[in-house]
């Protein structure tokens, strides 16, 4: 088959992929974001530029880790904003697809944040 009209045959030569260098580990960068701050994971992924998918695996990790400490992880839950069913007893920390009572799929997805304790 011949090239179409518009191609001219050239490949694009990619860059190589290279990794942001970084002083702290990517949990020490949430957990340093999250103090103080209520942030959903949109806005820790864009500020710490990990994928939101990875944002949700450090959060798990970081919730089981973090009553070791002195440190309280704190979970704003996600809420309907079609009939403001709030997901309080929700174990799992990514956005649900649907609301139980009105089916609606505009959810507000939950907000972290953590607290140092005394």
């Amino acid at each position: 088959m011949p090239p179409s009209p518009n191609s001219k045959g050239k490949k694009k030569i990619r860059k190589p992929f290279i990794p942001v260098e970084r002083q702290e580990t990517v949990r020490q960068q949430i957990l340093s974001l999250l103090e103080g701050k209520t942030m959903s994971t949109k806005d820790i992924s864009a500020d710490i530029r990990v994928s939101e998918k990875d944002i949700y695996e450090h959060l798990e990790h970081i919730r089981r880790t973090v009553n070791k400490t002195r440190h309280d992880f704190i979970i704003i839950p996600a809420v309907c904003r079609k009939c403001g069913f709030v997901f309080r007893k929700r174990d799992r920390l990514k956005k649900p697809g649907k609301c139980p009572v009105c089916r609606g799929e505009s959810i507000q997805e939950p907000l972290f944040s953590v607290r140092k304790t005394a």
